[in-house]
């Protein structure tokens, strides 16, 4: 990229294309701070950007969590008017996803793609229903997943598709109907999901629930400390201290240690979207 930019600054004059290959070029190698810097030189110049120069963008933004960047885009697309296709619409609704209280903008775009004739994919359902999950929006999800679940996208939901909708619940209090979605499932709940159901439970004090949940953990990674240590603090909250010890003696009998810190390990329900969409 070093020598992209030495030719790049070397040209007489430099267009949109021009501009849009730097940016996409910084992106593609990872280098996101450097590509929003390309885009606001590029606006400084006076090149007006193209549907190509704003999915690099808005990429960008959502990697280095540049909003008020994003925002500017967001609106600028508005104003516009420009046809949506699906990857600019599933840019705009993974970046509006990581935004606090902007989930109902996500939904909005996804349903201005359909009213366009723009069909999503799997990418741009996994964005809206990230999206909704966020900001709590369970009356929004819910049919969209279950349009998703009925075939109308003519794509199967799956693994993280399911994943934010336990989430969502979960995370909302919602915590049965959570559990049943992961048991109708067509997967085996992994690690992130059991671990979002859990940091759910914990927050809206569901303590039967989060001992379920925390015993799933321990059979799914058993050489992990950190989830003995939560249910050992979970019984303790109940009042079990004979449970809490015995669970702490398993540990110990299973050749595990306490890590540094996680004497009082807590999850919170947000710890946990980047990792179900990973």
């Amino acid at each position: 990229m070093d020598l992209c930019r030495k030719v790049f600054d070397e040209m007489p004059q430099r267009d949109v294309v021009s501009w849009t290959v730097m940016i996409t070029g910084y992106r593609e190698a990872g280098k996101f701070d450097d590509a929003l810097t390309a885009f606001e030189q590029m606006q400084y110049a006076g090149v007006r950007p193209n549907e190509v120069t704003m999915v690099n963008a808005l990429t960008a933004c959502s990697n280095t969590g540049a909003l008020d960047v994003g925002i500017r885009i967001h609106d600028f697309i508005k104003r516009s008017g420009w046809q949506l296709d699906v990857i600019l619409g599933t840019s705009l609704i993974h970046m509006v996803s990581f935004g606090q209280e902007r989930g109902e903008e996500a939904v909005w775009w996804f349903f201005r793609m359909e009213q366009e004739g723009i069909k999503p994919d799997e990418v741009t359902l996994l964005g809206v229903l990230c999206a909704c999950s966020h900001c709590g929006l369970i009356q929004m999800a819910e049919p969209i997943f279950r349009s998703l679940t009925d075939g109308k996208y003519e794509f199967e939901p799956g693994i993280k598709h399911y994943a934010c909708m336990v989430d969502l619940f979960a995370r909302s209090g919602h915590v049965e109907e959570a559990l049943k979605i992961m048991k109708e499932m067509p997967f085996e709940p992994t690690k992130p999901i059991w671990s979002a159901f859990l940091a759910g439970c914990r927050a809206h004090g569901d303590l039967e629930m989060s001992e379920y949940a925390a015993w799933k953990l321990i059979e799914l990674l058993p050489e992990n400390s950190s989830h003995y240590v939560l249910l050992s603090n979970i019984y303790a909250q109940m009042g079990r201290r004979i449970d809490a010890e015995k669970v702490l003696e398993l540990m110990k009998e299973r050749g595990l240690k306490r890590d540094l810190g996680c004497s009082s390990v807590e999850l919170q329900p947000q710890d946990h979207v980047h990792e179900l969409l990973a």
